[in-house]
């Protein structure tokens, strides 16, 4: 082989090799959306959303079954709100619950569905009314840390105080005073 020949050789597996990358990073980030199949777009207020991007899956029983399509805050209730597109061949009925769930410890941040038995399914532009916030790891250990220390403080003050003195009785108080006087 010439020269050449390995130049553009060394040339097409680097530029394989860059795609491969792009490909990747793209994927991991879940800007890499092949599918365009047609859907519905449903709506869900949130107390609070946690780390959930734009983009995250929204399952049911494990299986991806939307995505999240925009967050935004709602300036009267002060609620998240976000915005999900299902795919159209998943259908929810109106009492469906949705919650915001994180895989494992430190995993993804994801809209978990639980179907309820409503016979009537929702419809583009329905919102899900019972939903149930992200829990913060960080709000927890905090808490617990708080009713820890409160515990131990008052602990602490109840051993530091003496027990109060039983009064004794004013008869019994006499006989010990003329008792000393003898």
């Amino acid at each position: 082989m010439n020269r050449s020949t390995i130049d553009l050789w060394v040339g097409i597996f680097v530029a394989i090799g860059f795609g491969a990358i792009l490909f990747l990073a793209l994927k991991v980030g879940n800007l890499l959306t092949l599918d365009r199949s047609p859907g519905y777009r449903i709506e869900a207020s949130f107390e609070n959303i946690g780390g959930l991007k734009l983009r995250a899956a929204v399952k049911a029983a494990g299986v991806v079954v939307g995505r999240v399509e925009r967050v935004r805050l709602d300036p009267k209730t002060y609620d998240a709100v976000v915005t999900m597109r299902m795919d159209s061949e998943y259908q929810f009925s109106k009492d469906t619950i949705a919650a915001i769930n994180t895989s494992g410890l430190l995993g993804e941040v994801y809209i978990g569905l639980d179907a309820g038995g409503d016979p009537e399914m929702l419809k583009d532009g329905d919102r899900i009314t019972k939903t149930q916030s992200a829990v913060v790891i960080e709000k927890l250990i905090s808490q617990f840390l708080f009713e820890k220390a409160s515990e131990g403080s008052s602990k602490d003050q109840g051993a530091a105080q003496p027990a109060p003195a039983a009064r004794a009785p004013e008869g019994a108080k006499a006989k010990a005073t003329e008792g000393a006087k003898k």
